[in-house]
């Protein structure tokens, strides 16, 4: 079965609100078998647009990952995130030979 991703892209305008965000989407994170692949750090962007945050995250499955976003408990961890930053998130199926 082939895992799933979520793929962030993040401007953050407030950082003290946003750190809310990040305490509130640890629970549906672990539920879920969230990894982080990448949680920010340095880029370059030679194409396209960009923004200042990047994030990769992988779920156990591409089910595991849409089911995380959808649950109560993401859900309530983006009510504080949307607020304090713009974003964009694909959930996509990882690639399985």
């Amino acid at each position: 079965m082939a895992k799933g991703y979520w793929i962030g892209r993040v401007d953050v305008d407030d950082i003290d609100g946003y750190q809310k965000y990040v305490q509130a989407n640890a629970k549906p994170f672990a539920d879920f078998g969230a990894k982080f692949l990448i949680r920010g750090g340095q880029f370059e962007n030679p194409e396209g647009s960009a923004r200042s945050r990047n994030v990769v995250i992988e779920f156990p499955s591409y089910q595991a990952a849409l089911d995380c976003y959808k649950s109560a408990d993401y859900q309530a961890a983006k009510a504080l995130r949307d607020p304090v930053s713009a974003g964009d998130i694909v959930i996509i199926e990882g690639y399985d030979p």
